[in-house]
């Protein structure tokens, strides 16, 4: 997982505050991350993103998606 957070980080620039699922899936993972995309001020309205990440069984991304975009405190609809 560590090493999926930085390898992450380095090719998108940006870090997850928050891993939000993460599973085991044909001999690897699948993680969700939480990062912000876009800061603003105030922080309520700045722009976040889920990112899906694969890795391999060795920890290294395979793959990464963005799921979802939305604002900082916006709560999905029931």
């Amino acid at each position: 997982m560590r090493r999926a957070g930085a390898e992450f980080q380095e090719l998108t620039g940006l870090r997850a505050e928050a891993v939000t699922r993460f599973e085991r899936v044909d001999g690897g993972w699948a993680v969700e991350a939480e990062v912000t995309e876009l800061a603003r001020v105030p922080d309520t309205m700045s722009l976040m993103a889920t990112y899906e990440v694969t890795t391999g069984a060795d920890g290294a991304v395979t793959g990464c998606r963005r799921v979802r975009r939305y604002e900082r405190g916006r709560a999905d609809r029931a």
